[in-house]
Formats: C-alpha cells, structure tokens, sequence
C-alpha cells in the first residue's frame, strides 16, 4: 500500500512523498500512526539535509492504532493504541517493540512517548536525594517534562534557567522553585549567588556550548552535570582544569544510557499526569503542511514554539 511520509532533501528542507509500505511478515505489527512529534533533531536534519552527517529518520515518536498483525503475533489486539512508528501514515514494528497505551481520554498528539522515555533515562541520571539541589539549564520541551517529572522528588531548590521568560513561566508553573532568564541584564549577579548554593546536579538540556558553560560555572565541588542535551557536532569544549579542580563528574543521559527500560514509566507518568503534554504540545499540523511548517520553525517565523506533533487527518 502506497502512504504519505516525509523525506528530507539533500542540503535542506524536506518533501512529502509517497512509499510503499508492504504487509507486516512475521512476528510484525502494521500501525496506522495517528500523530507523530517533532523532535530537535528533525529541526536540526531539516536545516543541514537528509545528507548531513547526523540526519534523523522521518519521525520516531508515533502514536497509532493497531491496522494488521503478521503471522505468530498474539496478546496484541486490533485497534489498541500503542507508541511507535514515525512520519509515515503506516510502519511495521516488531510486535515486542512497540508499547501499549491505556484507555485514556487524551489525544493522540498528547501521547508522544517516546521523548517522555528520554526524560525517564535522563531523570534516572540524576539520582536526586531528598533536600538536594538541582538547576535546570534549558526550558524546551525536555527541560519542562523533566520539571515536572523532578518536582515531587524532594528537592530542596528546583532552579530553572533559560532565555525565553514564557518557558520560564512554565517552569514555574510545572514546579520549579525560581527561574531565570540568562540573557537579562542583571544575570551576572544572579550567576554569581549560584555559584554559592551549592547546587548538587545541572541538568543542561539547552544542546549548546552556553549551556554546558554555565553548568561548569554554577554546580558545586563534586557536583555532577547531567548532560541531557546533544550538542549537534563533532566538537565542544571545556576547561579541564575547572573540571579537574572542582571534580566534576559528568554523566551523559542520552537514550542509549538508560538503565532499564523507560517506555513503561513514561507511559505511567503520562496516564497519571505527573507529566502533561498539553501545555507543552503548541502546533499540530498535517502532514502535508510539515515541509512549509518547518521552514517556518528554521527561520523563527513560529512564534511561542514548545513542541510541534504532525498528524495524519482522520481517513
């Protein structure tokens, strides 16, 4: 069956086009993906092309409806909502890799697991205790779930940073005790009394070299710096003789670090509430509009951008 997807073009951009998407063979599960965010590495593929070095698949945080089992699948039934699949409209899974969603009301644009599974690992790296204190260093949209995933575990400051006073404000309302804008005048000051509190870990999420500067600068003496966000590259750099002479220890919670698998309690924590998408979810668009809705996201024309989610409009 031919379907809609996406496909980056070499150098930039992207187009919709049409692939053949075959019948599900055996131990394979089809999804019919009913919506599928947008993650940063999409926006950074669709600046430097389906060529670039560290190109993104079409999508990787579906949600859709079980269409079709393949031969020897069981326990999983026609019509259940499940996590998996990308951009396009169909995708063969295998049937152990794909994670059922309970009855719940919420959208479908508002069950994209898969970066909810990466704020779990990232989470997990932080091995908070009660009465420490953490710094977040970037607001985006992983930076806000793990706010509010962080809120209830006994931290004694919950600090976040950022340069855009809305995400702020949605720290603030998602449980952090105060936050900052970095670029407003008067930082300066503000960065000097963090360095005096003795903040246990910072967590940067900014995927910038700003961000992991400010970490080094502000975590304490045998703090630890959670490094959540990619800085898209081949190169960053630190001063090693900070880090040596404060011992800092360095911890990278990308996917590939997770210490079990995080897709269930992402899955717990969003039918809960614990994490909530809908203030962060802005945009959703159709498919057909993603390739003129990401220019708009590259060149900073989408105003109030958290997390855009494409959808596939209703057969």
């Amino acid at each position: 069956m031919r379907v809609k997807n996406v496909r980056y073009t070499p150098g930039g951009g992207a187009e919709i086009v049409e692939v053949d998407v075959r019948e599900p063979g055996p131990g394979e599960v089809q999804v019919e993906v009913a919506a599928c965010g947008i993650c940063s590495w999409d926006i950074q593929t669709f600046k430097a092309g389906g060529d670039s070095a560290f190109a993104a698949p079409p999508g990787h945080e579906g949600v859709g409806y079980v269409a079709k089992l393949g031969a020897g699948v069981s326990g999983i039934e026609i019509g259940q909502r499940v996590a998996g699949g990308g951009f396009g409209r169909l995708r063969n899974l295998p049937a152990n890799s794909i994670y059922e969603i309970p009855d719940s009301d919420l959208e479908d644009s508002h069950w994209i697991v898969e970066p909810v599974s990466c704020v779990v690992t990232g989470m997990d790296h932080c091995h908070l205790r009660a009465g420490e204190r953490l710094a977040m260093v970037g607001c985006g949209f992983m930076g806000l779930m793990m706010i509010q995933g962080l809120k209830g575990a006994g931290a004694d400051q919950l600090i976040a940073l950022d340069v855009d006073d809305r995400r702020l404000e949605l720290a603030l309302r998602m449980g952090a005790t105060e936050a900052h804008n970095v670029a407003a005048e008067g930082f300066a000051d503000v960065q000097a009394d963090l360095r005096t509190r003795g903040i246990d870990t910072v967590v940067d999420t900014s995927g910038a070299q700003a961000g992991l500067d400010l970490a080094t600068d502000i975590v304490r003496r045998a703090g630890r710096i959670n490094l959540f966000g990619w800085i898209k590259g081949t190169q960053a750099t630190f001063n090693p003789s900070t880090w040596h002479g404060k011992a800092i220890s360095l911890v990278n919670s990308s996917p590939s670090a997770q210490l079990r698998d995080p897709f269930p309690p992402a899955i717990r924590l969003l039918h809960k509430g614990v994490i909530d998408l809908r203030p962060l979810v802005t945009h959703v668009v159709d498919i057909d509009d993603y390739p003129t809705f990401m220019q708009g996201v590259t060149n900073g024309e989408v105003g109030d951008y958290i997390k855009g989610v494409v959808r596939h409009p209703a057969a």
